[in-house]
């Protein structure tokens, strides 16, 4: 191997090989590939010596053969492919990173600035694999507490899993598993009651948790609103918006020192008297950039647009009525700003608080960073994500072995709440009380595609309600039998689930579909539920441009016989292959980007997804740049009515500095959409933790 070990030689790889690069020039193999593995296989055995021949010494031989053999334009493909992953390999040993997991560049460019661990020079000490192993052991500890000397044996599943990228968790447990900080969970919802002291003390505590990599969400609605009486100075009250900007300021300055861009969640109320300052408070470019807003709506408001009926304004601190406006208008006016720039979502909190499982220690107000994990103050969130890309066998997916891996990231997941510290004391009883994982998908539109399912077609909707009721099941039993061995989670006697003779389970909440940025990135697949931006992007690391096509969509056109060159820089220039008609009718729509899909489909994703979810869906609604206000409105009454927790919609180019570009098909090569430098999949419309 190139890393000094030495190997069985494995004749496979070489046919393999072969085989790739005769589909890629248009010839029949007809057995080509299986005479140059037996020749090379035959010529090493003649050469044995003192020294192990090593892999480009194969290569070199495989090259030769193909050439003697009269497969001049086999040899050439075959070249070529060596050529750009000796590329690949230069540019990874520049960031100084091994690299047993073979991951995109992209990928080990991401790990090697944030995730891997390095000396005091700055220099990257372990390996991709070895990330892996760290987390899988720090959280393997755990194993002991409930039966001794059994966590080796669970530190190897739980590594197993990750290293084939089946199931990874959220970014930092694989930052700070075994590490001075030693924080693992993703995101946690902090409390803000309406006093200076409150404020700043939540400020101090989420500097500290985006110091450690989590994101922080907050309802912001309890705050006096703008221009109120404030009796110990006889002044007046700034309002929720003013603290709001506090809040992102010190977000930015964490951010210059931290392990990922602090992101964060405002939610306000739709009845505070401030609501259309908050509404519109990112109108300007460059405000708020570290925070996604989001409208908390009743049942009562959204009635009450589609009726056209007047919506009251609430003073929070005294809970007189300060004012009233149509809430047509007022819903109007979020639309409006949902289109100019993305920002505000919706939140449905009667529908979030109907699957509350703990109403009895108070109503949730607010989510984390991305939406899908609603939370009461001071709940934390302990998420990874399955990668079903992984899971599809010979045209199927094997559920039997997804199944086992449920079992598998939920015994991960409820380890990760005993092993994690918490830089903010108040959150470790919370978590050990209601023991809350959030257990994902990514990898949705690649396992569609790898299927030849269109992401937007009924099929498409069917399957994915199937898959994410598969895991919901699955992590149930897988639960029940954790509260078997260890006790159930120390509220369940107070909980929903045991007033409705559900359990005993070990988790209040076992499921959610978080956007899964980096970790898609790392796992090479699709984020989340999303459909894929586009098949070709343009990045810029090590201080140049490199394109990066869709691998699957790549494996695809040489298997089917239809790769070319040609074929792939039309890829480059245009991102998507729905026009070119070199590609077959059937591969083109399976192969859909997310601004080709109409909007509804989008939405019926979700809602066929959330059916099947404990928490709620990260899902961003793409739009293109050309769509109107009205679309935006007739989406937000849609998902309303989907029963949906959440909404968020994001119109192509509505955002200066967006992480997305796709520029104009253009005859000059180069891949027409481009990502920023820091850009790791998913959520291209939102603030996004990496």
């Amino acid at each position: 191997m190139r890393d000094g070990r030495v190997v069985p030689f494995d004749k496979g790889r070489i046919e393999a090989a072969v085989a790739r690069a005769a589909r890629e020039v248009g010839r029949p193999d007809a057995g080509l590939s299986a005479r140059v593995a037996d020749t090379v296989s035959a010529q090493l055995a003649q050469r044995v010596g003192s020294r192990p021949p090593g892999v480009e010494d194969v290569q070199d031989l495989a090259e030769h053969v193909l050439m003697t053999s009269g497969a001049a334009d086999v040899a050439r493909a075959y070249v070529l492919y060596r050529q750009r992953h000796a590329e690949i390999r230069h540019a990874k040993a520049q960031l100084g990173v091994r690299d047993e997991l073979k991951l995109g560049l992209g990928a080990v460019a991401v790990l090697e600035e944030r995730y891997l661990l390095k000396d005091r020079r700055g220099r990257v000490i372990e390996s991709t694999a070895q990330m892996m192993e760290r987390a899988a052991a720090y959280v393997a500890q755990a194993e002991d507490q409930w039966r001794p000397s059994t966590s080796g044996r669970w530190a190897e599943a739980f590594a197993d899993a990750l290293r084939r990228l089946e199931f990874l968790p959220n970014s930092p447990t694989l930052m700070n598993a075994g590490t001075s900080l030693g924080l693992l969970s993703g995101c946690v919802v902090l409390p803000l009651e309406d006093s200076l002291g409150s404020i700043f003390e939540t400020l101090g505590n989420a500097a500290l948790l985006h110091q450690a990599g989590g994101g922080t969400g907050y309802a912001f609605s309890r705050l006096r609103p703008r221009g109120d009486r404030v009796a110990s100075t006889g002044g007046v009250a700034s309002g929720p918006v003013s603290f709001l900007s506090v809040f992102d300021a010190a977000a930015r300055v964490i951010s210059d020192g931290g392990r990922r861009r602090g992101a964060s969640m405002a939610v306000l109320d739709v009845s505070h008297p401030d609501i259309v300052e908050f509404v519109e408070a990112k109108h300007a470019p460059g405000v708020l950039e570290h925070f996604n807003l989001s409208v908390g709506v009743s049942e009562r408001f959204m009635r009450a647009v589609v009726r056209g009926d007047v919506h009251r304004l609430v003073n929070p601190r005294t809970g007189r009525t300060a004012g009233r406006i149509a809430a047509s208008e007022l819903f109007d006016r979020i639309c409006a700003a949902a289109w100019q720039g993305g920002d505000p979502g919706l939140l449905f909190l009667d529908r979030v608080n109907r699957d509350n499982p703990l109403p009895v220690l108070g109503r949730i107000e607010a989510t984390n960073p991305c939406g899908e994990v609603p939370l009461l103050p001071y709940e934390s969130c302990n998420l990874g994500s399955l990668n079903l890309a992984r899971f599809v066998e010979d045209g199927k997916l094997d559920f039997a072995r997804l199944g086992a891996t449920v079992h598998m990231a939920v015994r991960f997941l409820d380890d990760v709440i005993d092993v994690s510290r918490y830089p903010v004391a108040e959150l470790e009883a919370p978590a050990h009380a209601a023991r809350k994982v959030g257990l994902g998908i990514m990898g949705l539109a690649e396992m569609l595609a790898s299927l030849g399912i269109p992401y937007d077609s009924a099929p498409a909707l069917r399957l994915a309600a199937r898959v994410t009721g598969f895991v919901e099941t699955e992590a149930r039993k897988a639960s029940s039998a954790l509260a078997a061995e260890r006790g159930p989670f120390p509220l369940y006697a107070q909980s929903r689930f045991h007033a409705r003779g559900i359990g005993p389970l070990r988790n209040a909440q076992l499921t959610s579909i978080a956007p899964t940025g980096t970790i898609s990135l790392i796992a090479g697949t699709t984020s989340g539920i999303e459909p894929m931006f586009a098949l070709s992007y343009r990045r810029h690391v090590l201080g140049r441009d490199l394109t990066e096509t869709n691998a699957l969509f790549e494996r695809t056109a040489r298997q089917g016989g239809f790769y070319s060159e040609a074929l792939m820089a039309e890829v480059e220039r245009n991102g998507t292959v729905r026009q070119l008609h070199a590609v077959p009718p059937e591969v083109r729509a399976a192969f859909v980007t997310a601004l080709e899909i109409p909007p509804e489909w989008h939405l019926q994703m979700q809602a066929a997804v959330q059916r099947h979810v404990d928490a709620a869906v990260a899902k961003t609604v793409n739009l293109p740049a050309r769509a109107s206000i009205a679309e935006v409105r007739a989406l937000y009454l849609a998902a309303w009515r989907a029963k949906v927790k959440g909404i968020t919609v994001y119109r192509d180019g509505s955002r200066p500095g967006q992480v997305l570009t796709v520029a104009a098909p253009s005859p000059v090569p180069g891949a027409a959409v481009q990502i920023a430098d820091t850009y790791s999949g998913g959520c291209e419309g939102h603030v996004c933790e990496f």
